[in-house]
C-alpha cells in the first residue's frame, strides 16, 4: 500500500513539470474532443431509432419533445459507460509520453537503457486495451442493471473491473520498455497492480479529478515499476 500512495504522491507533484502538463493538456483535449463526438452521435442515433421504433413527431401531441428528452438521457448513459473506455484509450495514447517525462526527471539511467516501443507496438497495444475496455465493460453491464436497485452495487461492479483493466495496462506501458533487461515476469504484484488501477478508477469517478486520472495513473505506475524493479 505504501508504494502505491508513494507513486501516486510523487505523480502529483510532477504535474507542474512543464513537460507533464504540456501533456495533460492534449489529453484533456483529446478526451473532451472523444467526449463530444460519443455524446452527439450518440444522441442522433437513439432519436433516429427511437422514431423508427414508433415514436414520430405525429405520433401523438408532444411525441418529439419525449424522444428527445428520451434521447438524451439514454446518452448520458451511454457516456457514462463509455467514459472508462475513453479514458483508457487516452491514457494507452499518451502513455508513453509521460513515460519518458517521469524517467527523465526520475529514472535517466533507465531511460537511457530502456527499449522504444515502435509505433505499430504503441498503437496495436492501444487498440488491444481499448478492445479489452469495452468487452469487459460489456459483460459486466447486465450484472450493473442488475445492481442498480443496491445503490451502490453498480459503481462498486464497474470499479472492480476497470481497476483490474486499468491496472494490467499501465503496468504493462512501463514494463515493456524494460523488460528485455530483466528475468522473469514484472516485479509489480497482482495485489499492486489491482491497487494501482481501481486508485486510477475511483478517480475517474470524481467530476473534473477524472480528467487528471489518466496522467496521474501513468506517472504512478512509473514510479510504482521502478520502484519494485529497485527492489
Amino acid at each position: 500500500m505504501s508504494a502505491i500512495v508513494s507513486s501516486f504522491a510523487r505523480a502529483l507533484a510532477q504535474l507542474a513539470d512543464p513537460n507533464v502538463l504540456r501533456i495533460l493538456l492534449k489529453s484533456l483535449g483529446m478526451t473532451l474532443v472523444g467526449f463530444v463526438i460519443v455524446a452527439v452521435v450518440g444522441w442522433y442515433s437513439f432519436d433516429a431509432q427511437l422514431a423508427w421504433l414508433g415514436l414520430g413527431d405525429t405520433a401523438f401531441t408532444g411525441a418529439g419533445t419525449l424522444r428527445e428528452v428520451a434521447s438524451l438521457l439514454i446518452a448520458i448513459l451511454f457516456l457514462w459507460f463509455l467514459w472508462r473506455v475513453i479514458a483508457m484509450a487516452v491514457i494507452q495514447f499518451y502513455a508513453e509520453d509521460v513515460v519518458h517525462a517521469v524517467e527523465a526527471r526520475h529514472y535517466p539511467a533507465a531511460a537511457s537503457a530502456a527499449r522504444e516501443l515502435a509505433r505499430t507496438e504503441q498503437v496495436k497495444a492501444a487498440l488491444g486495451g481499448t478492445a479489452r475496455a469495452l468487452l469487459a465493460n460489456a459483460i459486466a453491464l447486465p450484472f450493473a442493471l442488475a445492481l442498480l436497485f443496491t445503490g451502490v452495487g453498480t459503481a462498486l461492479l464497474f470499479w472492480a473491473v476497470n481497476g483490474w483493466l486499468i491496472g494490467r495496462e499501465l503496468q504493462d506501458m512501463v514494463w515493456l520498455r524494460h523488460a528485455h533487461q530483466r528475468e522473469g515476469l514484472c516485479p509489480v504484484s497482482k495485489f499492486e497492480r489491482f491497487l494501482l488501477g481501481s486508485a486510477v478508477a475511483a478517480l475517474l469517478m470524481v467530476p473534473f479529478i477524472n480528467f487528471l486520472a489518466p496522467v496521474l495513473g501513468a506517472a504512478g505506475a512509473t514510479h510504482l515499476v521502478h520502484r519494485k524493479i529497485r527492489g
